[in-house]
């Protein structure tokens, strides 16, 4: 079980991967979910936020082990 991975983003995550403050991981997790149409309580997922920065998949994975 130590290959799973997690899907969900979080704004830690994003603070990681871009260098920028835990309130920039909020605020794009919110324009992510207004642009793929999604609910306030909906979960943003690796593949989403991927398409949405521009950033392989496979770098994002890196930084959610």
């Amino acid at each position: 079980m130590s290959n799973i991975k997690r899907l969900c983003i979080y704004p830690k995550d994003i603070m990681r991967i871009t260098g920028r403050s835990e309130r920039y991981g909020r605020k794009l997790l919110n324009d992510i979910k207004d642009h793929f149409g999604k609910k306030s309580y909906q979960f943003i997922t690796a593949e989403e936020f991927s398409e949405y920065s521009g950033i392989k998949k496979e770098t994002v994975m890196q930084y959610l082990e």
